[in-house]
This record gives C-alpha cells, structure tokens and sequence, in this order.
C-alpha cells in the first residue's frame, strides 16, 4: 500500500507540474516578439492583412482563452490541428516521436554496457593510471555542453575525414543499416553526454561495497577480484546503478533536442523548435507535454526501482 500510495502521489504532482510546463511555455511563446501571423505574410505585410490573418488564426483572442480551449480539447484525446500548415497535431507528431525513439533507443543500447564495463574496469584497478584517465575523460565530457560535443564530432568524422553524414536526414523508408549509418553522429554524442554519469556512479557505488564485510570476507578466502567485483559486489549495487541508468534514460528522450537541432534529426525536439520559430503554439503544447511526460513517468520509474532495491525504503521506520 505504501508503494501504490507512493506511484499515486509522484504521479498527482507530475499532473501538477505537467500543467504549470504547459502554462509557462504558452506564456513563453506568446511573448516572444512577432507571432505565426507575421511571420507567414513577412515583417512587410500591411497591418490590417496581418491583424485578418490573425482573426482568421483565432490569434485575436485571449491567451487563457486558447489555453483553455486547447487543454479542454487534448483531454478529449484532440491535439488539435497545426496552425501553420492545417495539418493534424497527432500526424505531424507521429513518425517524429518514433524518430527521436530509435536516436535515444541506440544511444541507450551503446551508452549503457558501454559504461556498466568501463565503471567496473574503473573499480577494478583504481587509483591506477587507467581509472584515473577514465574519470578525467569522463568529467570533461560531463563538463561540457551537449551542442559542442555535436559541433566537434561534425567537425572531426564530417568534415575532416567524412567518415558519417553532418545532417542526419533518415527517412521511414531507408533500411535500417541506413538509419543507424545517418545517425552515428547524433548518437556518439548522446553517449558521450551519458555515459559519463553512469560510469561514474557504477565505479562510486562498487568502490563502496568494497569496504563491506562480506567482500573483505571473500578476500580473505583468495578470491580473485575480478570475480569478487563482478559476482559480489555489481549485484548488490545494481540499485543505485539501475535508478541512473533510469535517469539517463530520461535525459535522453528530452536531452535529444539539443543534439536534433545540431544534426538537423528530423525527430521531435526538431519540430519543436521550428514550431516555436514561426510560433505555431498548438504543436509546441503537444511536443512539450510528450517530453514532460516521458522525463516525469521515467522519474517514477526511477523512484519505483530504488524502492524495490532497498528494504530500508521499502519498510520505513
């Protein structure tokens, strides 16, 4: 009961702040200088055709008025329908939502073994020169932005050598050797991003159950401690490496628009951003609520885990 209580609560303010996202990203965009009705007939339109297109936009109205109108509609199931090109929210969505998936999905599916193998290499040898060059590399990549790692990788494997495409144009239609290929970049750079975090926690929390009792013991008893790392201690810290795994897991579902931008991926956070340049407020709503939703159910996830993996949590005192 207390577990279900829990999920009920984290999932009551996750409404909350999904609500109060929207909210200030509708005030965001509105006042941003200009609107959709500008800037289809251009910063030259006479006054009175831009204030018709408005009128015909139903931009004319209040912003409460939209919003409420909006929010009344997507409860009902309706995204409502693009302002800039009349199409249906729910289509211009579709095929970018699975786009920006298979970007955080391979990322996902190099970063995590990857770190999982460099955190316990990392405990293995440490204060070794390895783990020490390890956890230097790591932290610079954690230190800088994600829109430069992209910029250096276009840079080096685009440019330079011209190894992988700059722009990531995949389509539904390319093979999925393709996809991987357009996609190498944007995904390199995502992985870079997260597996530093990882690795770091799976190294910090291996490194801590080593002082226990029971690897002490095993030890004692000769055991070779690539084993005692690998059959002792990683089982017992999955706790704490599973609930950041999970949390980078979210970063990259919503961390994707910066790297989407860069690369030109045509995936959500893509349209995102084009819709909020030519301020086309409908489909920034949608875009924003999917990535708040997927980051806050991840979240949950995240606390749900870390629960089941701690009796302590589990049976508060």
């Amino acid at each position: 009961m207390g577990l279900l209580q829990l999920v009920a609560k984290r999932l009551g303010f996750g409404l909350l702040a999904l609500f109060v996202i929207t909210v200030l990203i509708s005030l965001g965009v509105e006042v941003l200088p200009g609107d959709l009705a500008q800037s289809i007939l251009g910063q030259s339109a006479a006054p009175d055709t831009v204030a018709a297109l408005r009128r015909e936009l139903g931009l004319d109205r209040p912003l409460h008025v939209r919003y409420g109108e909006w929010l009344f509609n997507f409860l009902q199931g309706d995204m409502g329908t693009s302002l800039a090109n009349k199409r249906e929210i729910s289509e211009l969505i579709g095929q970018r939502l699975l786009d920006t998936l298979f970007l955080a999905v391979a990322a996902a599916v190099v970063a995590v073994p990857l770190a999982l193998a460099l955190g316990v290499l990392a405990a293995l040898y440490r204060e070794t020169l390895f783990d020490k060059t390890i956890s230097m590399v790591t932290l610079g990549f954690i230190s800088l932005p994600e829109f430069l790692i992209g910029y250096i990788l276009v840079a080096l494997f685009a440019v330079q050598v011209n190894w992988f495409p700059a722009i990531s144009n995949i389509t539904p239609d390319m093979p999925f050797l393709s996809q991987l290929y357009a996609s190498a970049l944007p995904v390199a750079a995502l992985t870079f991003v997260v597996v530093a975090h990882m690795m770091r926690m799976t190294r910090a929390a291996i490194v801590n159950l080593m002082q226990s009792p029971f690897i002490e013991m095993a030890q004692l008893k000769g055991i070779a401690a690539a084993r005692i790392i690998v059959h002792h201690a990683l089982p017992n810290a999955l706790s704490p490496i599973i609930n950041v795994i999970v949390l980078n897991l979210a970063y990259l579902v919503v961390g994707v628009v910066v790297i989407e931008v860069v690369f030109v991926y045509p995936g959500l956070g893509q349209l995102m951003v084009d819709s909020v340049r030519v301020r086309d407020l409908p489909v920034v709503q949608a875009c924003v609520l999917i990535f708040g939703a997927t980051y806050i159910l991840l979240n949950l996830t995240a606390d749900i885990l870390s629960i089941i993996g701690n009796p302590r949590l589990r049976h508060p005192k």
